[in-house]
């Protein structure tokens, strides 16, 4: 069964997230089929894009599958992992996606979420930076997709406490465009996506594509990068790494050493 509902009405293109049993974790096959919509978005010359959860929900994601991390002594966000697969994917559609937001907003969906365009929420949306509870290091593009999208001080207080903001902080921070009321949040986002649809759309990609470039030109020397990647290795060949997510498979609190 697809893990999503897809529809194209006009230039407007839907995703919506229907993986309710993982709280629509971004696993593997829920990435997969949103990696599908989106390439079918592209021969069926969308012009924007909406990605969202069922309405009413709690949660939009609970982020990063778990399940589907490595334990251990392997990279859990190489190049391959679906978390960075689907991140790329909506950074380089050429059409604009609008994230259509309610509930929790957790982890890895963070950053799916912030590689969106354009963020709407509900006033009940929140936003959890969480790899530090699960003892995950997170890696360099990831980062830096935060980065680009608030304050660096929001982002290491985000990061380093793991506590989830407001959407009424989001908006006021940047790190969300709008908050729009529950009821009025669907009519409020396609308003946005017609704006959209009315202009040029080649025009549009072209500027898409400029600002990703220009959002990623940030030089890190070889030396640099090396660094990281052996800092980022020390964690995930480390016993705090294997206690955070056994423990998060277990559901109890994780008891970390820094060792």
């Amino acid at each position: 069964m697809p893990l999503v509902e897809t529809k194209i009405e006009g230039f407007v293109g839907t995703i919506c997230l229907d993986y309710f049993e993982k709280r629509n974790a971004f696993s593997a096959a829920l990435v997969e089929d949103v990696i599908k919509a989106l390439d079918a978005f592209v021969d069926g010359r969308v012009r924007a894009v909406v990605l969202r959860a069922r309405p009413g929900v709690k949660i939009w994601s609970a982020g990063h599958d778990v399940d589907e991390l490595p334990e251990g002594r392997r990279d859990p966000l190489g190049w391959y992992d679906p978390l960075r697969r689907l991140v790329r994917t909506i950074e380089n559609h050429p059409a604009p996606v609008i994230a259509m937001i309610e509930g929790g907003v957790w982890g890895g969906a963070c950053e799916a979420a912030m590689a969106c365009d354009i963020i709407v929420a509900a006033p009940n949306a929140t936003f959890a930076l969480t790899p530090a509870k699960l003892g995950v290091p997170y890696n360099v593009s990831g980062m830096l997709t935060f980065l680009n999208a608030a304050p660096l001080r929001l982002i290491k207080e985000m990061a380093f406490t793991a506590r989830p903001i407001s959407a009424e902080r989001a908006v006021s921070a940047g790190l969300i465009n709008h908050v729009a009321p529950s009821d009025e949040l669907e009519s409020f986002i396609y308003a946005i996506a017609a704006d959209i649809v009315g202009n040029a759309p080649l025009s549009i990609a072209v500027m898409k594509e400029e600002l990703r470039i220009l959002a990623g030109a940030h030089p890190m020397s070889p030396q640099g990068w090396e660094r990281v990647q052996g800092l980022r290795r020390i964690v995930y060949d480390s016993a705090d790494y294997v206690e955070g997510v056994k423990a998060f498979k277990e559901k109890r609190k994780p008891v970390y050493r820094g060792e």
